[in-house]
């Protein structure tokens, strides 16, 4: 039995119990199988014993108060959550709760306006702010052997988005805590590799929805429907894309 519970893998977005009666929410509830709550027991253990640690522990009791600050009237009952604070508020606040002084912007060059506005927000707020764009350093994309084929603009000294290059001069500057804004996938993987403070996600790069990459999400029953099915090999193509709804 020990074995099998071993080798479950957790899947909790396909749990099909109610909510209000799982184990990771109520004592003695209920998992599904590969249940990590009832599975994993110690794994939890370690996790748990992380928190102990000051610098960790200190780190997520701010995040839970944080959590928490979000909502307004907490008091009345029964209770019906009602969020009040924008995730730009909230990293202002939880920075402040930190004692964070000097912040790292590290945003996209896609997203330039966007990243002078939260400059000028998190400046506003008492912050000091290092800002980094993705293209610093011109590199160019030879570097990692892209070809021309493979560059956006074919023809051209394309230079490289450098995450790398990012997390290293926000490092060098000590900064206390990393804010990431717009930068494409698997470049924000290897600045998180690389980078030494902790960091958060102000916004994700979704070209085609204006940065809110949940809509397609949301549209997945509608417009989005060609989502259950894989994409075309290097296409981003649809064989029946035109069976959408218009």
């Amino acid at each position: 039995m020990g074995s099998e519970k071993k080798h479950l893998e957790p899947t909790c977005a396909r749990c099909s119990i109610e909510p209000e009666t799982r184990a990771c929410k109520k004592l003695k509830g209920a998992g599904s199988r590969g249940c990590p709550t009832l599975t994993r027991k110690e794994l939890l253990e370690k996790a748990n014993a992380e928190y102990l640690k000051q610098e960790m522990g200190s780190f997520a009791r701010q995040a839970s108060i944080q959590e928490a600050a979000c909502y307004a009237n907490r008091h009345e009952r029964p209770y019906i959550p009602q969020p009040s604070k924008t995730r730009i508020e909230e990293i202002c606040e939880f920075a402040h709760r930190m004692n964070y002084r000097r912040l790292g912007l590290v945003f996209c060059t896609g997203l330039k306006n966007e990243a002078a506005i939260v400059d000028k927000i998190l400046r506003n707020n008492g912050f000091e702010v290092i800002s980094v764009i993705c293209k610093a350093g011109r590199t160019l994309k030879e570097l990692i052997g892209i070809e021309d084929q493979d560059k956006v603009c074919r023809g051209t000294d394309e230079a490289m988005c450098n995450p790398i290059f990012q997390a290293m001069v926000v490092n060098y500057e000590k900064t206390d805590f990393n804010v990431l804004l717009g930068l494409c996938v698997g470049h924000d993987s290897l600045f998180l590799k690389y980078a030494d403070a902790f960091t958060t996600v102000l916004a994700v790069k979704d070209r085609v929805t204006g940065h809110n990459p949940l809509t397609p999400i949301y549209l997945y029953d509608h417009y989005y429907r060609k989502l259950k099915r894989p994409a075309m090999e290097g296409s981003g193509e649809n064989p029946k894309d035109n069976e959408k709804e218009a």
